[in-house]
């Protein structure tokens, strides 16, 4: 029996379940999922990859017809070339969760690469019909961030993985309804560490499903209105503050924040460049420094959804502005 699911605008059909995806019926499939399965022509090969101190490695194999990742614990997939197929194997010590932390994270990530999709690494959530993307480091508080707003009724869009589409305009592809907080973030927002399952027996993180916990879900696509990149948390006591970047430095910062970006090749970074140069053309890129104490993420949510609010009001003025150039033509 397969199992149909749709996360980031593409169709999967699977073997075996998939931890946190919800099954869905009459999808156009776009990319097979063979769990505990590997590619009959593997096993000519000469075992696996030594990682040595590296916690992964990609290898291109047959010619680049096909890429291998993987993991220090045992867990290997592989992916053709053209993004519509992926084998996963793991050893005893690692579990099917585990793999599908992999598989809807950096794998997933990577497939969407390869099939032209630009992803940033970030969280989104939807605001009156539109998109707001939250883009930072390791640590940053992007989950954390769309955890809080979704407690003040904003649906979740995406976690870790933005897919962008252009469209008149750009979109964000709905993810799935899942939210990864470290310890911390879970304490602070749910009273205890101990609130929120693990995401695996194996992993530090813990997960939100915001659909079960009674939250929103969105699962359609939205276009993107606002970028907010989180910098650095500190103690002074004016943040939460927000400010609007160089235009270069927000698209450096788009740029450094790409998922699979260390595997691109000439013609991939290109089109890359590209399409963040009109992204920051396009929507506003703002800077937001929160404070180091959890506590205020309320003031932090306040201050975002403030100023995309006055962004909205600019954004409305000026449509407004053409409409009556329009008329005296």
């Amino acid at each position: 029996m397969p199992f149909l699911y749709s996360v980031y605008g593409l169709g999967l059909q699977a073997n075996q379940p998939i931890p946190g995806l919800e099954l869905q019926t009459g999808l156009k499939i776009d990319l097979q999922i063979y769990l505990t399965i590997a590619p009959p022509w593997l096993s000519q090969l000469d075992g696996l990859p030594n990682l040595g101190e590296r916690s992964s490695l990609v290898r291109p194999l047959r010619e680049g017809a096909y890429w291998q990742i993987a993991y220090l614990d045992g867990t290997v997939f592989v992916v053709d070339r053209a993004g519509t197929e992926i084998w996963a194997t793991w050893s005893e010590r690692s579990t099917l969760e585990d793999t599908a932390t992999y598989l809807l994270g950096p794998i997933l990530g990577f497939v969407l690469r390869l099939r032209g999709i630009v992803c940033l690494h970030a969280s989104a959530i939807a605001v009156e019909g539109q998109a707001i993307a939250f883009l930072g480091n390791t640590g940053a508080g992007k989950s954390t961030t769309a955890a809080a707003l979704a407690q003040k009724g904003y649906a979740v869009l995406s976690d870790d993985i933005v897919a962008l589409f252009e469209r008149d305009g750009f979109f964000v592809q709905s993810g799935y309804s899942r939210l990864r907080l470290w310890d911390a973030s879970v304490d602070r927002l749910y009273g205890s560490p101990d609130a929120l399952p693990c995401l695996t027996p194996n992993w530090p993180k813990r997960y939100l499903d915001v659909s079960q916990a009674g939250y929103q879900f969105q699962p359609q696509p939205l276009p993107l209105a606002a970028i907010y990149l989180l910098n650095m948390r500190t103690d002074d006591p004016l943040a939460p503050y927000v400010a609007a970047p160089p235009v270069q430095s927000a698209l450096i910062n788009l740029v450094t924040n790409t998922y699979a970006n260390t595997l691109l090749d000439r013609q991939m970074r290109a089109h890359e460049f590209e399409v963040l140069s009109q992204l920051v053309a396009q929507v506003p890129v703002r800077k937001i420094t929160p404070h180091a104490d959890l506590a205020r993420l309320p003031k932090l949510c306040e201050v975002i959804l403030d100023d995309f609010h006055s962004l909205s009001k600019v954004r409305r003025s000026a449509i407004g502005q053409d409409f009556v150039k329009d008329d005296r033509v």
